[in-house]
């Protein structure tokens, strides 16, 4: 497992923090040279410096710049993300076409951007946070749950294209995962649920798994980096579950 990654260079998006920083540790710990892309400069560069990879301070709702963007990564990982939550007739479009932009559209620009490189190496590996909502629905998150299931095709579509180049493409499908992200989302679905913010993780959160308890970032971290291994060479257009048996019903 040590030095799997040795030579590669991998980018991750949203890398500065949660499922992002767990996952940088993870590939340089594996040798990679990774390359921590956020729109948190200060928090990118900290830990840039800690596993001695470079920061990228990126705005990927500047659909814009990306559109003309070049990457030499040989491992992809799109990671960012964020959330809302509100009933579809209450849902402002502006959020919903955020979350789309950020979650969707900007991992297919990035994809686009990588492909040449990895195409003329003849390696690459494309990993997309997906979600157990890339596979299954929740009520009043209609962005959330609609960006997941593009990305799900996206990545499928990538597999589809890039296996003749040595390029594989996949998802990663975690449950709810300890990181700001999902913390940030207990006082939304209190509001929403009508019930009090310390039964949210019982009664909403982990009511669907067998596995009662929320998921660790460097577990999500330690399947990515497999993934991004030589070993995993015949993996591609999959989704891999890691979600506490959520997705068995």
């Amino acid at each position: 497992m040590e030095n799997s990654l040795n030579g590669r260079k991998a980018l991750v998006t949203g890398g500065a923090s949660g499922i992002g920083a767990a996952t940088v540790r993870a590939l340089a710990a594996r040798g990679a040279k990774v390359v921590v892309a956020d729109v948190n400069e200060a928090a990118a560069t900290a830990l840039a410096d800690e596993v001695g990879g470079s920061a990228w301070a990126v705005d990927l709702f500047d659909t814009d710049a990306l559109q003309s963007l070049s990457l030499d990564c040989d491992i992809l990982v799109n990671n960012a993300g964020i959330q809302r939550i509100s009933p579809i007739e209450d849902f402002d479009p502006v959020d919903f076409r955020r979350i789309l932009t950020l979650m969707l559209e900007a991992p297919f620009l990035l994809i686009r951007a990588a492909l040449p490189h990895m195409y003329a190496n003849n390696f690459g590996r494309i990993i997309n946070l997906s979600s157990v909502h890339g596979l299954r629905a929740s009520p009043f998150k209609s962005a959330y749950v609609s960006a997941k299931h593009g990305l799900e095709g996206l990545s499928k579509v990538t597999a589809l294209e890039g296996g003749a180049h040595g390029v594989t493409s996949n998802c990663v499908n975690p449950g709810y995962v300890r990181t700001p992200l999902v913390e940030s989302q207990v006082a939304d679905q209190a509001k929403v649920h009508g019930i009090p913010e310390s039964e949210v993780l019982a009664k909403i959160m982990l009511t669907e798994a067998s596995v009662k308890r929320l998921v660790e970032p460097e577990e999500v971290a330690s399947l990515v980096a497999w993934l991004s291994s030589d070993d995993a060479g015949m993996v591609t257009g999959a989704s891999y579950t890691m979600d506490g048996g959520w997705s068995a019903r």
